[in-house]
């Protein structure tokens, strides 16, 4: 239903229109995902603006990072006019995601309930902290489900539990909304009816930390922490080389070890008993590793990363993320972007995101929209759904939409 003339075309969910009432970064994950594959998505928000667009700290990105690829619609939804112009949107439109809290939609008459009726092909994806039961009355973050569902407990130490390093059950539950959107699409195809797709914080969560839960269901012995984990394998460490620099090794199978003992000139360790398979490396580790620590000290990182990649060998700098705006690979593959930023300080430069992690028919997915400013399409959505230059300057004088331009703050 989209009326998007852009050059995607060729993406396969061209002709899909997303409206999406979101906000922070679950919601808007699942719109970037379906955005990225081509469809239209139109971002409703508020007067003021998404909130998001002016955090400032771990939230200063969450805006340019997740509605790349989206329109921006700002609308008065608390006015009659409002509510028309956002009725007359989802009539046109595939899909409808949110993430606010329970009720919320409700409020407003725009759950699903209160949809399907009017709009039976219409699928409703919901982002929530918990799927339906005794938790959904609670309000939930990313972090709030790590320490509850044990990957906060995973990630530090025994004494100390730590939360993931990214907004990971976020992120991950907005493209498992996505997923659940796709997968609703093709029943439509076959059914002709829509239907709710429900993702969660929770039990995303509790599926990334269902290998730890399977190990204890496996050996009835508790994972420990990844710092105090046993390891799978004999050699799978940072280790601090010469200059202080720090590189992550694995030697995960016999043929590895063979080839790590060798070009290293070490006959010694590869002949001794104890090291001869990697189980028996694991139960020697408190040996092993000190060795090899030591016999390691007198190689810089560059020279261990040459001979691991002349080998086949896994390895790893230890790289920050503003560092990976230069690498090599991302850079020679096209995994990286240029977009404009839309809001704070930096507003209409032009910066560098990362894409989907996927290639269709060997090319990346591209951006198409810049993040948009706040109502930036209002006046091209309205005017889609009949508006006349009188009515969309009546909308405007009573305050029920807001248009702004990219690079231009001027209203029309």
């Amino acid at each position: 239903m989209s009326t998007d003339q852009t050059p995607a075309t060729s993406l396969p969910y061209a002709g899909i229109r997303v409206i999406e009432f979101t906000h922070m970064v679950m919601g808007p994950t699942c719109g970037m995902v379906l955005g990225d594959l081509g469809a239209e998505v139109i971002k409703i928000e508020p007067m003021a603006g998404d909130k998001t667009r002016g955090l400032l700290g771990s939230g200063a990105g969450f805006f340019s990072m997740f509605n790349r690829n989206k329109k921006s619609m700002a609308v008065n939804i608390n006015t009659p006019e409002g509510r028309k112009i956002v009725q007359e949107l989802i009539a046109t439109a595939d899909i409808l995601c949110e993430n606010f809290k329970p009720g919320t939609m409700k409020k407003l008459q725009l759950d699903y309930a209160s949809l399907k009726v009017q709009f039976p092909r219409l699928i409703y994806v919901s982002h929530k902290g918990f799927l339906p039961g005794p938790y959904d009355h609670r309000t939930a973050l990313d972090e709030v489900v790590q320490m509850m569902g044990g990957l906060a407990y995973m990630t530090g130490t025994e004494e100390k539990p730590l939360r993931a390093g990214a907004s990971v059950n976020d992120m991950m539950g907005g493209i498992f909304g996505a997923m659940g959107a796709m997968a609703a699409l093709r029943q439509r195809d076959l059914t002709g009816q829509g239907q709710e797709i429900q993702s969660a914080l929770f039990e995303n969560n509790v599926l990334l930390v269902g290998q730890h839960m399977m190990q204890y269901a496996v050996t009835g012995k508790p994972a420990k922490p990844m710092p105090s984990r046993i390891s799978a394998w004999g050699i799978y460490d940072v280790f601090e080389v010469a200059q202080a620099e720090k590189i992550f090794l694995a030697v995960v199978s016999d043929t590895q070890w063979k080839i790590f003992c060798d070009i290293f000139n070490w006959p010694d360790l590869f002949q001794n008993t104890r090291y001869a398979t990697n189980n028996q490396r694991v139960q020697s580790r408190e040996t092993l590793i000190p060795l090899i620590k030591a016999r390691l000290k007198s190689y810089s990182a560059q020279q261990i990363s040459q001979l691991f990649a002349d080998h086949g060998l896994p390895y790893a700098a230890i790289t920050r993320p503003e560092q990976l705006f230069d690498d090599p690979h991302l850079n020679a593959t096209g995994g990286l972007a240029k977009i404009i930023i839309s809001d704070g300080p930096k507003a209409g430069q032009e910066v560098t995101t990362p894409l989907l992690p996927i290639t269709m028919d060997g090319k990346r997915l591209p951006i198409r929209f810049n993040p948009p400013k706040t109502g930036e399409h209002s006046n091209t959505i309205l005017a889609e759904l009949g508006y006349s230059f009188e009515e969309i300057q009546e909308l405007l004088a009573k305050q029920t939409i807001r248009i702004e331009k990219q690079g231009d703050k001027n209203d029309l």
